[in-house]
């Protein structure tokens, strides 16, 4: 698809990222992938160029740019990289934990975290996923308590993205009073709290250097200026922002697709067999066109998508229809890529071969496909009765 879907500015910001990428991530994939995560000095380095906090105010050290396709240019380059794990962390990063602090943050919060989490010199995470409550988020477990001194929170989380590294979590709770449930509510929690404790690093089929972790809250003590928004509206605060966080995995789907289509593309015009190369076979071609034409029409709803989340006008179904079409596009597409690669697309070697693992979660996380069909289901279901 054309640039044209970009401004200039945009452009620009294309090759910082691409300078950045070659100099800070790429020379260290290898070695990420080995230790499960990745060094806070890259963290650090894509606060310095300013990738980091994009669309929060200047003021609060962020970029002051609100539209959506910045965001989108760094994931396009990130995942034609093959940094698609350092991607993960900084979408949770700009796209969850930013702007639930921006948006329901007190004065003293926006100013105690939004411009360290900008510049990289801390790490957040959103922990709502629990060992019993994935997508149903109504099962949680973990509570929060009012005491004397604020709250008191207790339960675990796990499959926390950047969850081993971070340095401030948004935890969502149930939150009780003598004994009765009053709702769910989200809390600011520094991870150097007295009771706050990690669990193992979970190993993971793909995004092998973003840290996933395990989380523990033993009767972790909060002063009450640690709730984030209002007390009891806590699910109300997540929906109105689930449509950015599926929009921001559904970008990144569309972006691992157009990526590895381009990786494959290359490499079919380069692979020779029987004489010439594969890709003047008529099957190699067909394959191309198909997915070609696949990954085109996925851009066009998703800057559809993208200029509807810009107006504040996109629908949590029109979220979930993103998500749900984009994220198996991309497990489609990266499927058959790896065929048309051959032996070499099954090694991890081959960017292709990575993205083969990589793609698998994104019908997973975020609220699995299957509840993106309840969400759209539903809707239907509305408007026909």
């Amino acid at each position: 698809m054309g640039r044209d879907r970009y401004t200039e500015e945009q452009q620009a910001l294309r090759g910082s990222v691409r300078a950045f990428l070659d100099k800070e991530i790429t020379p260290y994939r290898e070695l990420w992938d080995e230790q499960g995560q990745i060094d806070r000095s890259a963290w650090r380095a894509a606060g310095a160029a300013g990738l980091l906090g994009l669309g929060a105010p200047e003021s609060l050290g962020g970029g002051g740019q609100s539209d959506f396709r910045y965001r989108v240019v760094v994931m396009e380059e990130m995942l034609r990289a093959g940094a698609a794990s350092f991607n993960a962390g900084t979408c949770v990063q700009d796209d969850l934990v930013l702007p639930y602090v921006l948006d329901l943050g007190t004065p003293e919060q926006l100013q105690q975290w939004v411009p360290p989490l900008c510049s990289g010199d801390a790490i957040g995470c959103l922990a709502m996923t629990e060992p019993g409550a994935g997508s149903d988020l109504r099962a949680i477990r973990t509570t929060a308590r009012r005491t004397s001194q604020g709250w008191s929170l207790t339960g675990s989380k796990t499959f926390i993205t950047n969850g081993v590294l971070a340095d401030v979590a948004l935890v969502f709770a149930r939150t009780v009073e003598q004994g009765e449930p009053t709702g769910f509510s989200m809390f600011v929690v520094p991870t150097d709290s007295a009771g706050f404790r990690r669990g193992r690093p979970l190993k993971k089929l793909g995004l092998l250097a973003n840290d996933t972790g395990e989380l523990f809250l033993d009767e972790v003590s909060l002063p009450s200026e640690a709730l984030l928004g209002v007390e009891g509206r806590g699910f109300v605060h997540l929906m109105e922002r689930l449509p950015r966080e599926r929009m921001s995995i559904a970008a990144t789907s569309l972006s691992l697709a157009a990526a590895a289509l381009e990786w494959t593309s290359t490499y079919c015009f380069q692979r020779t067999a029987f004489g010439k190369p594969i890709g003047d076979f008529q099957n190699t071609r067909f394959v191309l066109a198909e997915l070609e034409t696949e990954v085109d029409v996925g851009t066009v709803y998703l800057d559809s998508a993208v200029r509807r989340l810009n107006d504040g006008v996109l629908s949590a179904v029109d979220a979930a229809k993103a998500k749900l079409w984009l994220s198996d596009l991309v497990n489609r597409v990266v499927d058959r890529c790896v065929q048309l690669h051959g032996g070499y697309g099954y090694m991890r070697e081959y960017l292709v071969g990575q993205a083969f693992t990589d793609a698998r979660v994104q019908s997973i996380y975020g609220g699995t496909n299957e509840i993106m069909k309840e969400i759209i289901g539903r809707d239907i279901a509305a408007r026909h009765r």
